[in-house]
């Protein structure tokens, strides 16, 4: 009977163990799941705290879009009748403008292709105050896709900038708009050309552009007086060649 009541005294115990054990387990689990559950709701948080600043990012007001349907190269020098201005893409040159400050005017067929790139094009009235002036180029760094430049032609506001396929205005370079904007659409992906380069081509300004193309245009028109001289020189020896011909026969002709 006493070894009955031990042996079951070891069962007892080792049933009490088993059960402690599954209740450790349990509790683990509990925690693990728990921990899971905090970490899943850390990640779902900073996730839904990205995707609102995602779409407040893009949720910028006064932000007008265009369909480009055409943007292949023309040849240089030929002008581009462009649809907005300043322009948003179209057809352009085959060079890009450097990206950076300039302080003059830059030909758009030149900064079309650096909005292909993914730059922002910011462009102001020239008449704007120096101070404003002064703010919007310091929106640059170096290594930025951006473009900062006066423009001169029609603009809906002193300044504006653009990028492939969008474009806002602003009426100060402190409009936080316009700060969203270029934060945004700065080395744009949804471009022909992402990540393609903004430097290392065309520095000039439009005015020197406009100077080289006129003296390649003056360069030409030389050229080709020169070669209609040539051409109506050769044609004045042949004439001459053909009348001392009919002479010499008219010679011949006489001593016989």
């Amino acid at each position: 009977m006493a070894k009955k009541s031990k042996a079951e005294e070891r069962r007892a115990r080792a049933a009490a163990l088993r059960e402690e054990q599954r209740k450790k387990e349990r509790r683990n689990k509990a925690l693990k799941v728990a921990g899971a559950s905090v970490a899943g709701a850390a990640v779902l948080g900073l996730l839904g705290t990205a995707i609102f600043m995602e779409l407040r990012s893009r949720n910028i007001d006064g932000v007008a879009e265009y369909t480009i349907d055409e943007y292949n190269h023309v040849a240089t020098g030929e002008r581009v009748d462009y649809e907005q201005s300043p322009p948003v893409g179209g057809q352009h040159w085959s060079s890009w403008q450097n990206c950076g400050v300039y302080p003059e005017p830059v030909m758009p067929e030149f900064g079309v292709h650096s909005l292909e790139h993914g730059a922002v094009w910011i462009t102001y009235d020239p008449e704007l105050p120096q101070d404003e002036v002064d703010a919007l180029e310091g929106f640059y760094n170096p290594g930025d896709y951006l473009l900062i430049t006066p423009y001169e032609g029609d603009m809906d506001a002193p300044i504006v900038a653009s990028s492939w396929g969008r474009q806002i205005t602003a009426e100060s370079a402190d409009d936080e708009n316009l700060a969203r904007y270029v934060q945004m659409y700065e080395r744009g992906t949804d471009v022909p050309e992402p990540g393609a380069a903004c430097s290392g081509a065309v520095q000039e300004t439009a005015p020197q552009v406009e100077a080289q193309i006129a003296a390649q245009g003056e360069e030409a028109e030389a050229l080709e007086e020169a070669d209609s001289d040539e051409e109506g020189s050769d044609s004045d020896n042949q004439d001459t060649d053909a009348g001392d011909g009919d002479a010499a026969e008219d010679t011949e002709e006489e001593s016989r």
